[in-house]
């Protein structure tokens, strides 16, 4: 089934001390120790495999990708190397890792490419994959079960050695785990390559507009900021905050909408007053009547809908009776968390600038909630508000998944992490 030059029977040399990365690795660890190949090749079929790849020639020819042999003297031969994620280096600015599955290998390989395949070289869990017609029939088989390849969806993920488990980096990593383990990624990854570069930088391009270094500065800094948020969801909220704290409990729904009104016809009125200005008083520029009943209209309809996401969001668990979300900053502080890792991935940043970003999106969570739980639900209010359109579908359920796993895996570092 596979080829292991040098390991012979038993525990590969040095391998006693050594620590997998993550469960993946530990499994191709010990399915190797036991000579179980057919139980090594259903791993690899299942795992997302990073191939090395020159940055200036997979920017030069997008959509193409190019095998770098190497000379491997157990062989004696040049062998292709691909690793797992919990094995790859750090990004650096030059290679960078693209993600294949065995089966697109099986597909594109040719008779003058390398004789094997080799997973995760020179680390006691290696393999050593023959790569000839035969064998690619072998790979073939054992991917065709495989629905999508890489780590799983709506699970918990992380990385054993390698990346942060407590500290403030660990905190703001946690801060964008909705992302990390709806997407199957390692949450405490700060070394983050996810689908690789290219796939990176298209889904920055595809989803974000961010192409550049200075776009995905600006970005970063609009959601460290929370300014993706709309205003008008944050003027709300702050406003029931601010009555739940003078009358020292819930606020009314129909209390809120009258109190929102009221400031909105309010700064309209105070908008009209005369300005003194170093050139003299002017006239203000005042809303028109028709501008007003529309902003009051909308902030109506909005707090009806908030109002009724919270209902359903005590209904299912994610906040207690008489809970309410009290801020929505946190839809764009997950998201920021997240974008940190996505232009690292794309090397529009280095590491330290991930890092200090994640960092900052951590400490600016914290400041505006007080929970795990209740970042969830703001997380989740603002990501309803924004996709959900209150159907209550795939976009609620998926969050609401994500919210459940992290609060209740003993694993997530919802559980592992303290707030305080």
């Amino acid at each position: 089934m596979g080829l292991t030059v040098g390991h012979e029977g038993g525990a590969p040399t040095g391998a006693q001390a050594w620590r997998a990365p993550s469960v993946l690795e530990r499994g191709l660890y010990e399915a190797k120790v036991r000579g179980d190949w057919p139980a090594y090749y259903d791993l690899v079929a299942r795992a997302d495999l990073f191939m090395m790849q020159s940055k200036a020639a997979v920017d030069a020819n997008r959509g193409t990708s190019r095998f770098h042999p190497y000379w491997n003297p157990q062989t004696g031969t040049y062998c292709l190397a691909v690793y797992t994620a919990g094995m790859l280096p750090p990004p650096a600015p030059d290679p960078v890792f693209n993600g294949y599955s065995l089966g697109w290998f099986a597909g594109v390989w040719e008779p003058g490419d390398p004789p094997f395949l080799v997973v995760n070289p020179g680390s006691p869990c290696e393999g050593v994959l023959p790569a000839g017609p035969e064998a690619r029939e072998l790979w073939r088989r054992h991917y065709a079960g495989v629905e999508q390849s890489g780590l799983a969806r709506d699970t918990v993920h992380t990385l054993e050695v390698g990346g942060p488990r407590q500290g403030h980096v660990a905190f703001g990593l946690a801060v964008g785990a909705h992302l990390s383990v709806r997407n199957g990624r390692f949450w405490n990854a700060m070394a983050y390559h996810g689908d690789g570069y290219t796939a990176e930088r298209r889904i920055l391009d595809e989803w974000w507009g961010v192409t550049t270094r200075q776009d995905w500065l600006d970005m970063q800094e609009t959601l460290l900021s929370a300014r993706m948020v709309s205003s008008t969801w944050r003027f709300v909220l702050q406003l029931r905050r601010g009555m739940a704290l003078d009358f020292a409990g819930p606020v009314d729904a129909g209390h809120w909408r009258t109190a929102a009104v009221q400031v909105i016809r309010r700064r309209a009125e105070e908008a009209a007053e005369p300005v003194l200005t170093p050139d003299g008083v002017t006239r203000g520029e005042a809303p028109t009547a028709a501008e007003v009943e529309s902003e009051v209209d909308g902030v109506r309809r909005l707090i009806g809908r908030i109002t009724r996401y919270e209902a359903r969001f005590r209904a299912d668990g994610l906040l207690p009776e008489r809970g309410y979300v009290r801020a929505v900053e946190a839809w764009d502080h997950g998201r920021a968390s997240g974008m940190a890792r996505w232009g690292l991935a794309a090397r529009l940043c280095s590491l330290q600038e991930a890092e200090a970003a994640v960092v900052r999106a951590g400490r600016l969570a914290h400041a505006h909630h007080r929970s795990w739980e209740g970042f969830s639900a703001a997380y989740l209010l603002g990501r309803c508000l924004h996709f959900d359109g209150e159907e209550f579908g795939e976009s609620y359920e998926t969050a609401l998944r994500v919210h459940r796993v992290l609060t209740t895996d003993p694993a997530s570092p919802w559980r592992t992490l303290p707030w305080a």
